[in-house]
């Protein structure tokens, strides 16, 4: 396991501290989350990106077009 020494505003350690108290976690524990939680949050932003890029939006449209015209199944109606 890797270790790296991180330096840290005094404001944003006191407030982690606290946070990880509540938490009933070690300040180590809370950290790896927070970054795990940030690289997750990345790269499912780039994972939506590139599917996005991937898109066809005139064959998205004629796929919809295709689609029967019938009304919605029960409990599927939109809200009114």
């Amino acid at each position: 396991m890797a270790q790296y020494a991180l330096r840290v505003p005094e404001s944003l350690y006191q407030y982690a501290r606290k946070l990880a108290e509540e938490e009933q976690v070690s300040m180590n524990q809370f950290f790896v989350t927070a970054i795990a939680e940030k690289v997750s949050a990345l790269k499912t932003e780039a994972y939506f990106l590139e599917r996005q890029s991937r898109g066809d939006l005139a064959a998205f449209d004629d796929w919809l077009s295709s689609s029967p015209d019938e009304p919605p199944i029960e409990g599927d109606e939109p809200p009114k």
